[in-house]
């Protein structure tokens, strides 16, 4: 009993002490933050600079600090794109208020911006770094965070990969760094790298979702902070070669609880289909050139089978977030429901979404907490893909719908069953096919940031985070359909759990030595991340639930670890000299303990010329900065696990042996590679920042070069050396460079009107350097697999060439501009047209990257567009080249099939898929987004609810040479393609 009385005494005791320090200050600061056009901004960083405390700004541009002091204080009020001001307060028993107002500043020099692991002035980067804030944000329905930024920063290419819900993009920084491996940028979230998703083939690995990405809700998103050259990005070492991309999301702030709903309908509309032959253009056809037995298998209906497949579409996006303190907690609860249909049948997809956010401090604010948390269930049903291509090739004279067994939809017959070699009903193929998936995911983080009380320069960081995922869903195929028809259906079944953990420290030391005019700013620190998977296995049945296939193996459990040390450190000299240097060396299990570790190193130097005197007369250039650096980072996301190690795959059913009445699969060994390593990129950048007439026109211009050496490529080895004639080994070397400019404007800023601009131009060119062990000029590896014939390519890696260069024959031309069928010209001259002959010419990846923003305020009016333009950029019509020929039409089969107009231009008989004449110039402008907000304020005198009403339309307009239906594809091949819906939206935003 007296040892519990004691307990209970010192822990009294304790909990008073605790107390006394954190409630015995007997003042506080709150304030509101307003923008240039009287409008509040939410997320303002403010700090009191004597006590170097700092609180951000809730979503009513409202802050407060209590416990304070009495004294007299400055506060350092700072946001995105806007001046930095100093305000003083006076506290003296009670709540001193402040209303601070800041100015537009195009350049920014003084904002802080999210770096790895810490943060920096902008004026003070000595990396290549590019910031969008929430204010400049794509609008519309966005369902997926990547396409927050697109056309956004000078570099970084966004391409989207189809409309269907939720769809995600293709993300390259600076064209990526690989061939084989990822060209995927690391995305970090509040300290958590987050799972890739992406076995060594590329395949996302987690079932019942297009696209990972779109598990996090954007709305939740504060800035992007995207790293693009080594000097930036080192810190994160094997993992950084293809870029970084930080995200910080909207914390909590101190102050009265803020509630704030959004929502947004919209409506999706087919914006582009693909011109086939009409009905009656086809019926000509097939009467002037087909047979007999074909003529009479003509029907009688008119059937648009693209517009049969596809529909108007409706979304609804709804967002709601409660922010603000209790007593000294900050804290930021959001939900999010979004419902999105697509506009091919069938196809829709809802998410629910939920965050929390809580920023206390604790310790005469000595020690940081920030905790945050979130989650979201997303459920989808799959419209099948395979009716886009159906519907291009399927008799326009055809029903939808027939009696028969087959579902009743019209099909070709071969006697009594559905004709193999015949095209399946579109429409069918969508009713007949239940494809659905369920994804459950959550990440966060607990960070605990303390600044010791015998040296405050001084900071200690514990970062504790995980990344958890469950997919799961199936497909199922009735036995009557005609598409599983002679497997009697088909049923399959998807789980797969991901299980990723963080564990990171680091030390910070930050001071400055006012006396030889010096800052240093030092970080040290340990990494560990686990990375797992557990894919369940599951047999294939019949309609009736009886086996089809039987997988060998149950599960899949592959599982990586990475351990690192890194540090960094900046000096800084009279404020005009910076010089940076950062290491990281990583472990990983993917390589051999030969192998494993990889050491990244890194150096810039940044001269801030405008604070020299002989430019301090200048009056005109408001600042000019000079970036060089060098840097090595690495790569090793994509690689196989273990793929060090000697691996076997169980042979097909053919070559089991029987003993007994049982029989027994074999197992083959895999060519391997015991020394596989690191792809690494070495990286040097130059740059200039610069800024004119105060900041009204600001930007920079960066130039690069990038080698990367080691690259992972496949290549011939002597037989029976390695149980294969070919191995992917690390043989292979690339360079890539490339000129960035970003231009910002202000060309009208007046009380009631103003006016900016945002202009970026990125021209980037790669080249394969090396593709084996030994020199070898004439070999190459063909990728591009293309529809149509067998084994075909249509593009290669090749030494001296972009990567994916196309590899086609010259198609040569009459008099008329019409092609001559299977005549291609003799580009080498050896009197012989044949696999020689093939000219390498052309890429799918764009010479040129543009992308411009504008807005227009008038009063409480603002009107904004966004257009991008890829320029260079080539795409091989697949479609085309494997459906408009006369024996496509005409089938051999006993068919006939329709095909896209091309043909009446082309007429060829067969498939001429190798011919160049299918490769088009695909550049394009596009305008993604137009919108119009009409900012109504207060709802009335006395009411604290604040409304603003917008309108957007998504993919406006594209204007483009490419007869297809879309020019922008990352592969560079247009096959079943799906098409990007216009969308007209109708938002609405209240706060209370």
């Amino acid at each position: 009993m007296k040892k519990n009385y004691m307990k209970s005494v010192v822990l009294s005791l304790l909990l008073i002490m605790i107390a006394t320090l954190a409630f015995s200050q007997t003042g506080s600061i709150q304030g509101i933050v307003y923008d240039e056009k009287n409008q509040t901004l939410p997320a303002a960083s403010v700090l009191i600079k004597e006590l170097n405390e700092s609180v951000g700004t809730d979503d009513k541009g409202r802050f407060s600090m209590s416990s304070i002091a009495n004294g007299t204080y400055t506060l350092v009020v700072s946001y995105i794109g806007y001046e930095t001001k100093e305000q003083t307060v006076a506290v003296s028993n009670g709540t001193a208020s402040a209303v601070i107002y800041l100015q537009p500043s195009a350049e920014g020099l003084d904002e802080v911006v999210v770096i790895g692991y810490g943060t920096q002035k902008k004026g003070e980067l000595t990396g290549s770094v590019t910031t969008v804030g929430s204010k400049d944000f794509q609008k519309g329905v966005i369902t997926s965070p990547d396409q927050l930024i697109s056309g956004k920063a000078a570099g970084v290419q966004i391409t989207p990969v189809g409309g269907r819900p939720g769809a995600g993009s293709t993300i390259r920084i600076r064209a990526g760094a690989s061939l084989n491996a990822s060209n995927d940028p690391l995305i970090v979230i509040d300290g958590v790298p987050l799972s890739s998703f992406k076995d060594g083939s590329g395949n996302n690995i987690l079932p019942g979702t297009s696209n990972p990405l779109s598990l996090i809700n954007p709305n939740d998103i504060e800035t992007f902070t995207v790293l693009k050259d080594a000097n930036a990005t080192a810190i994160y070492g094997s993992r950084a070669s293809n870029g970084v991309i930080l995200i910080t999301t909207k914390k909590g702030a101190t102050g009265k609880p803020i509630i704030t709903f959004s929502t947004q309908n919209s409506v999706a509309t087919v914006g582009r289909t693909i011109d086939v032959l009409s009905p009656q253009q086809f019926r000509d056809y097939v009467t002037a050139n087909g047979s007999d037995s074909l003529i009479a298998k003509l029907g009688d209906a008119n059937t648009d089978w693209q517009k049969e497949i596809f529909r108007t579409a409706f979304a609804t996006d709804n967002n709601l977030s409660i922010g603000g303190s209790y007593k000294s907690l900050p804290y930021r609860v959001a939900f999010g429901y979004l419902n999105q249909q697509g506009i091919l049948k069938r196809d829709d997809m809802n998410r629910t979404s939920a965050a929390i956010s809580l920023n206390p401090k604790f310790f005469d604010n000595h020690l940081k907490v920030d905790l945050n948390l979130k989650g979201s269930l997303q459920k989808a049903n799959f419209g099948n893909q395979d009716a886009i291509y159906a519907a291009l090739q399927f008799d326009p004279t055809k029903p939808v719908n027939q009696e028969n067994e087959f579902g009743g939809y019209y099909e070709w017959m071969q006697g009594a069953i559905p004709h193999p070699l015949a095209p399946r009903n579109p429409v069918g193929l969508i009713d007949l096919k239940k494809d659905h998936g369920k994804v459950n995911r959550s990440f966060g983080n607990l960070q605990l940031d303390y600044s010791f009380h015998f040296l405050p320069e001084l900071h200690a960081n514990l970062n504790l985070g995980y990344d958890i995922s469950r997919g799961q869903g199936g497909t199922e195929v009735p036995a009557f359909a005609a598409m599983n028809f002679t497997t009697g259906g088909r049923v399959t079944q998807f789980l797969t759990d991901i299980n990723n953990k963080v564990g990171e420290f680091f030390l910070n030391y930050n001071k400055t030595f006012d006396d030889i005019k010096s800052n240093v700013d030092i970080t040290a620190g340990y990494g560990y991340y686990d990375y797992k998977t557990t894919t369940n296995n599951y047999p294939t049945l019949r309609a009736d639930r009886s086996v089809l296939t039987t997988p060998p193996f149950a599960f899949d459990i592959p599982q990586n670890r990475l351990i690192s040390y890194y540090g960094r450190i900046i000096y800084t000299l009279d404020d005009k000299y910076i010089l940076s240097g950062t290491a990281r060396t990583d472990g990983s299990s993917r390589f051999s303990p030969d192998n494993r570790w990889g050491f990244f190193p890194s150096a810039g130097f940044t001269w801030r010329m405008k604070k020299e005197e002989f430019l301090a007369e200048a009056e005109a250039l408001s600042s000019l900065n000079l970036r060089l650096s060098y840097g090595v980072t690495g790569q090793q996301d994509g690689i196989a696990n273990y793929s060090y190690l000697a691996n076997y795959y169980q042979s097909v059913n053919e070559a089991q042996y029987q003993f007994g009445n049982q029989f027994y699969p074999t197992y083959s060994p895999i060519a391997y590679d015991q020394d596989i390593r690191w792809e690494s990129t070495t990286t040097y950048n130059g740059g200039i920042d610069y800024g004119f007439l105060d900041g009204r026109i600001n930007g920079s211009i960066d130039v690069y070069y990038k080698k990367t050496k080691d690259l992972l490529s496949v290549i011939p080895i002597p037989i029976g050396t390695n149980f294969s004639n070919l191995l992917l080994t690390n043989v292979g070397n690339m360079e890539n460079r490339g000129v960035e400019f970003n231009v910002n404007l202000i060309p009208i800023k007046q009380e009631d009107f103003s006016w900016d601009v945002n202009f970026n131009f990125t021209y980037n060119h790669n080249e394969v350097t090396n593709l084996t062990a030994v020199d070898n000029p004439n070999y190459f590896t063909q990728v591009g697999y293309i529809e149509g014939g067998t084994g075909q390519n249509v593009q290669a890696h090749v030494v001296g060439y972009s990567p994916f260069t196309y590899r086609l024959y010259k198609q040569v031309y009459d008099e008329n501009g019409k092609p001559l069928e299977g005549v291609y010209a003799d580009t080498n001259g050896d009197g012989i047209v044949n696999d020689l002959d093939r000219q390498l010419n052309k890429s799918p990846l764009p010479k040129y990257i543009m992308g411009f923003s504008t807005s227009l305020h008038y009063k409480k009016w603002t009107l904004s567009t966004v257009l991008r333009a890829n320029i260079g950029n080539y795409v091989y019509d697949n479609v085309s080249s494997n459906m408009a020929n006369r024996n496509n039409i005409l089938n051999p089969v006993g068919i006939v099939n329709n095909a896209p107009v091309d043909f009446l231009n082309s007429n060829f008989t067969v498939n001429n898929a190798l011919s160049d004449y299918y490769l088009y110039n695909a550049s394009f402008l596009r305008m993604d987004n137009l919108g119009l907000t009409y900012n109504v304020g207060k709802l009335s005198p006395n009411s604290s609810a604040k409304l603003s009403i917008s309108g957007n339309v998504q993919n406006v307009f594209t204007i483009t040479n490419y007869h297809g239906i879309d020019p922008e594809i990352q592969t560079g091949i247009d096959n079943r393609f799906y098409p990007r819906p216009r969308t007209f939206v109708l938002g609405l935003n209240v706060g209370f």
